[in-house]
């Protein structure tokens, strides 16, 4: 019963993030990434090793993370202060963004 309830939650949460996903504007991403250029790199390259490389990364992640940065669960004041401007639609786009975008292979800086 117990991996049932699993199953099904597992399932659900997929159908969620699909739906999320698919009203996504990767153009509206693209226009809100200018502000991340600065510490990602264009496309979310980062050519700095303090700052995390976000392109290819999945787009759930991001959307998790920006929002906890947003809530304050994680603690960066630079990111909290950039998540804590973008609307729920904004986060949204931005995640469709950067995960179509193409990753380092390696992380040669």
């Amino acid at each position: 019963m117990k991996q049932l309830i699993n199953s099904v939650l597992a399932v659900s949460i997929f159908i969620v993030s699909a739906n999320v996903l698919a009203a996504t504007d990767i153009a509206k991403g693209q226009e809100k990434s200018a502000a991340c250029a600065a510490c990602h790199g264009v496309n979310g390259n980062s050519s700095n090793p303090m700052f995390p490389i976000i392109a290819g990364q999945h787009a759930d992640y991001i959307i998790h993370a920006l929002r906890a940065y947003k809530t304050a669960k994680r603690k960066n004041p630079m990111m909290q202060a950039t998540a804590g401007a973008l609307s729920d639609e904004d986060i949204i786009n931005l995640a469709a963004y950067f995960s179509a975008q193409a990753g380092l292979k390696t992380l040669k800086r």
